[in-house]
């Protein structure tokens, strides 16, 4: 069973220099939400980004270890403009 932990850790090793949160929303281990802001988004669509934060997940994913990842990705001035920091 993957662990929000080593969602994470795959994240900022693709994405080193994110801000990276992850959480298991419904506790079984296979369903998780990211929030993940990284200059590598700038000027990115919203479909590139998460292409990005999907990449060094993809065995999992297809494995259907990781059953579902839903996404929150902003570059770091889209995150600044939503006033969060």
């Amino acid at each position: 069973m993957l662990d929000a932990e080593f969602i994470r850790g795959r994240i900022l090793e693709a994405l080193p220099g994110s801000e990276v949160e992850v959480r298991d929303y419904t506790g079984t281990g296979d369903h998780y939400e990211a929030r993940v802001v990284s200059p590598d988004f700038a000027g990115k669509a919203m479909v590139q980004q998460h292409q990005l934060v999907y990449a060094p997940l993809q065995q999992w994913l297809k494995s259907g270890e990781l059953h579902a990842l839903a996404l929150k990705t902003y570059s770091p001035e889209q995150w600044k403009k939503l006033g969060t920091r």
